[in-house]
């Protein structure tokens, strides 16, 4: 079960999500970190991933394809910058194409190319309250205007993807 506390604006230019997760950290730690689990709960409602690695280490990649019902392929990217067991990822976030560079929104083409994310994950008797932060990278005024002006999608993809790791919990749990 989780609980979404706080979502929305932190500064003026970073979205942020607060949610509490009936999990413990590490086992939490673990579904962000580790290929196996990525792929099965990572992305909104009715997306799958495809064509995931990850090189789990300060410098290295995660890349993933989140595929559609309709085919439609988005590919991502997270250059970890900091990774902290069980307490902290930090990374620069960007869509990519399959080869792994940095791409563009494909649907907002005047989206910030790389933000900043940090994810926290804090023990909370026996659950983890997971933050996470988003701030544009490099950005122009009219990036960083129309990522503000995104933070209500972003909260409806990221509610969707929080359902798909509440899923996936379920399972692994039973």
């Amino acid at each position: 079960m989780m609980n979404d506390q706080i979502s929305g604006a932190g500064s003026v230019n970073t979205f942020l999500l607060i949610r509490e997760v009936d999990a413990p950290r590490q086992l939490l730690f673990d579904l962000w970190t580790k290929k196996e689990h990525i792929e099965k709960w990572f992305g909104p409602g009715g997306s799958k991933i495809v064509n995931c690695t990850n090189d789990l280490r300060p410098g290295g990649m995660l890349h993933y394809g989140m595929e559609f019902p309709n085919g439609f392929v988005m590919y991502g990217r997270w250059v970890y910058k900091e990774i902290v067991p069980p307490e902290k990822l930090v990374f620069i976030a960007s869509f990519s194409d399959e080869n792994k560079g940095i791409g563009r929104h494909p649907m907002a083409e005047g989206w910030p190319a790389e933000t900043l994310s940090e994810i926290i994950f804090e023990d909370k008797n026996g659950k983890t309250l997971l933050k996470m932060s988003a701030t544009p990278v490099n950005a122009s005024e009219e990036e960083e205007k129309l990522f503000r002006e995104g933070f209500g999608s972003m909260e409806k993809g990221w509610a969707g993807t929080f359902r798909q790791l509440e899923e996936y919990l379920d399972l692994i749990k039973n």
